[in-house]
């Protein structure tokens, strides 16, 4: 929702790149060992920087359980641009209710090894700019207080059109 709100809004280049399609098409011979998702953030990282370096906007949306690979990621981001760690703070029940592929119960057999929250850790983020809590919202509520923040500190205007001098 995040990347058709910026869509409608126009401006910059938009790519959304979301840890699913990048691991199918960029890094399909990787496994889910800590790694190789090391090595898939790693690469989204660099995509990233480099939509960045060349004015667009880049919405990443992987897994990235660790707290180095957040860190790398950010560091490779931020030479060419602002880079806005957004928690998805929502709880393990919750996700897996929500799990519509059935990815946790075949984790919690035991079926799928090395599953973040279930057999393979998660480091919460120390410090995002934005945590939030998707208990009980909507998409849309979510969005909203991304949206509200990209106002506070600048990044659009109240059109709400993305500022080109705060790369994103």
């Amino acid at each position: 929702m995040l990347y058709a709100k910026f869509i409608e809004e126009g401006g910059r280049p938009i790519t959304l790149l979301d840890g699913d399609v990048v691991r199918l098409n960029l890094s399909s011979e990787l496994g889910f060992s800590r790694e190789h998702r090391n090595i898939n953030v790693s690469r989204i990282a660099f995509v990233a920087s480099e939509i960045t370096k060349n004015g667009g906007i880049a919405i990443c949306a992987p897994i990235a359980p660790y707290t180095a690979m957040r860190r790398h990621a950010r560091e490779t981001v931020e030479q060419y641009g602002s880079f806005i760690e957004i928690h998805v703070a929502t709880s393990l029940e919750v996700c897996e209710s929500r799990d519509r592929k059935g990815l946790y119960a075949k984790a919690r057999e035991g079926i799928i090894p090395e599953f973040t929250g279930i057999s393979d850790p998660y480091n919460l983020p120390e410090h995002p700019e934005i945590r939030i809590d998707t208990t009980g919202k909507s998409p849309m509520q979510a969005v909203q207080e991304i949206m509200l923040y990209l106002l506070r500190e600048g990044y659009i205007d109240t059109n709400d059109d993305i500022c080109a001098e705060k790369n994103v």
